[in-house]
């Protein structure tokens, strides 16, 4: 049974890749409706992502060329998150399912097909998951794996190796369209759909062109959105080591009595400045741990919104 599929790739500053993205998405189309797996009104959709190079240029003058391509064009750059879920609820109700994959392609295209078969089978969302990571460095694939333990131990449910690169089908993207929230981290909130759900397993390629959109720095951020957007486990870790913290200051002061009561004191001055610029850190870091959790809930209750369409060529 041939399906109506949208393929949606959020875009930021990508005018190297586009050309052979758009060029590998038309054959693939190409081939599964030979296979019988979509039918004439799938598309892909190319969301940009408030570029500033000729990102747009190229998606509007593919979208002119090819009826099978369609763009989005935000106002503004609104980050990776929200211009993935702005094209994905702007086709929601045009598809029978969506898979989203990001520009570059380093996510296998050919395990699409397979994820179109198990939505026909009955599968409601279907994750791209990595078979293996030995393209990583040894630094980026062991703080990914430290990555999804650390959310896992604070009752976060991920799918380990799996990015951004699933499908959803009509019915999950809709229940999906009621999570409100402006802190966005997808590949938690997906799972809280619910619905039948599998993997299809592929290896990650290397960049074909361009740069990355997402360096050291900018991952280590989103890793830290996406365990303050889902878990309050810091904040009782907080509460733990505040506990153990008295529990030694109690210790500590029965022990300097009982020095005292023996006349066994001395100065200890580097005991105590130790103890203070202990104490004194472990104060800081409560206090910007907790100040991350007020900036959070400071978004979330002013509702704005989280894109804003300029253009959308059909």
């Amino acid at each position: 049974m041939a399906v109506n599929a949208y393929i949606v790739l959020p875009c930021y500053n990508e005018e190297e890749v586009l050309p052979e993205t758009s060029r590998q998405l038309l054959e693939l189309f190409v081939q599964m409706k030979k296979d019988a797996l979509i039918n004439e009104e799938s598309r892909i959709v190319f969301v940009d992502d408030g570029s500033r190079d000729k990102t747009w240029e190229l998606i509007s003058l593919y979208s002119s060329e090819h009826e099978q391509i369609c763009g989005i064009k935000l106002a503004k750059n609104a980050g990776h998150q929200n211009a993935l879920l702005a094209g994905l609820m702007t086709v929601k109700d045009a598809c029978d399912c969506a898979i989203s994959i990001d520009a570059d392609l380093q996510d296998d295209i050919a395990a699409i097909p397979e994820m179109i078969k198990k939505f026909i089978n009955g599968c409601d969302v279907v994750y791209g998951v990595r078979s293996k990571r030995d393209t990583d460095t040894f630094f980026k694939r062991n703080t990914a794996m430290g990555f999804y333990k650390a959310m896992s131990v604070m009752g976060v449910n991920t799918i380990p190796n799996h990015a951004d690169f699933r499908l959803m089908s009509r019915r999950a993207l809709n229940s999906f369209s009621e999570f409100t929230e402006v802190n966005l981290f997808l590949r938690g909130m997906v799972p809280l759909v619910g619905y039948k759900s599998d993997k299809v397993y592929y290896e990650r390629k290397e960049r074909f062109a361009g740069e990355s959109k997402y360096p050291l720095k900018k991952m280590l951020s989103f890793a830290f959105d996406g365990i303050t957007s889902f878990s309050v486990t810091p904040i009782r870790l907080i509460t733990a080591l505040g506990a153990i913290v008295c529990v030694f200051c109690v210790a500590a002061a029965v022990y300097a009595l009982v020095q005292k009561l023996l006349s066994h004191t001395s100065a200890g001055w580097a005991s105590l400045m130790i103890s203070i610029w202990f104490l004194g850190g472990v104060q800081l870091l409560s206090i910007g741990l907790i100040g991350e959790y007020i900036g959070k809930i400071y978004k979330e209750v002013k509702r704005r919104p989280r894109y804003i369409i300029e253009e959308y060529k059909k």
